[in-house]
């Protein structure tokens, strides 16, 4: 997952909101959105190589999402994967502060990473970026993409501000937020960050919609959760190129934590 933006409780009709972009090789074996066969209340799409996830959510009102954060050193190919943050939280009972107070001793493990952790009552932001620091999200809009919450990338900023309108305007389907999680255009060079990857590159990795024949855009989601416990998941795959490889929508009763 390369670009997360949330509404948290800044929706009339949703406790929380959620667009999500997920960037990857397109040769890396992945299942889309489905039930866990390992843990039936949870959905969410998996990693078939190392058997984690980018983005989660369950019939326990629980979410988790993970980003990478972009290092010019490249990951050690014996740390830990980041994708099994989201499985063990999501198969977790721990509330989110908890998860992240026992993850702080071993995050160094790990490449750089953000993660998005909501209980169904908090949403908590954790990152091992330049040490490990954790904090519970206030009420509001916010984005991620491979550096930290809420760096301002021509990417992160584009899609930050639909959701932030789409929220203002109490909108209520998705098709608004599925088409700024397709915008492919490129951002000017001026506005480009430098993460030591080459001008091309960053030119190629700056829309909210990677196309690639090698890497880019495998799935777009969002996911809704209403007042009464609700939740909509949706998600839409994409092949080399950003060819259309398929779509999957599973409504389901996520009741608040008593």
């Amino acid at each position: 997952m390369c670009l997360i933006a949330l509404s948290w409780r800044a929706h009339p009709r949703y406790e929380l909101a959620l667009a999500a972009n997920r960037d990857e090789f397109h040769h890396r074996p992945t299942a889309p959105a489905a039930w866990w066969a390992d843990t039936p209340e949870v959905f969410g799409g998996r990693d078939l190589s190392q058997g984690g996830g980018w983005l989660a959510a369950s019939r326990k009102r629980r979410l988790a999402a993970v980003t990478n954060v972009r290092r010019m050193v490249p990951p050690d190919p014996q740390s830990p994967s980041r994708g099994a943050l989201v499985a063990d939280f999501m198969r977790s009972t721990q509330s989110a502060a908890e998860f992240a107070r026992r993850l702080r001793g071993r995050a160094d493990a790990y490449a750089g990473f953000n993660l998005l952790l909501y209980d169904g009552d908090t949403l908590l932001y954790a990152t091992n970026h330049d040490g490990f620091r954790s904090e519970r999200l206030e009420p509001g809009i916010h984005a991620v993409s491979n550096a930290t919450l809420d760096t301002p990338w021509p990417k992160l900023l584009r899609l930050r501000g639909t959701l932030q309108d789409w929220s203002a305007r109490a909108q209520d389907d998705d098709d608004t937020l599925f088409a700024a999680l397709a915008d492919d255009r490129r951002a000017d060079d001026a506005e480009l960050p430098d993460t030591g990857v080459g001008l091309e590159m960053e030119r190629f990795l700056s829309p909210p919609f990677i196309r690639g024949p090698h890497y880019g855009t495998r799935a777009s989601s969002v996911i809704r959760i209403d007042g009464d416990g609700v939740l909509h998941f949706a998600e839409r795959r994409f092949a080399a190129n950003g060819a259309p490889g398929g779509e999957t929508r599973e409504s389901f009763t996520a009741p608040a934590s008593t």
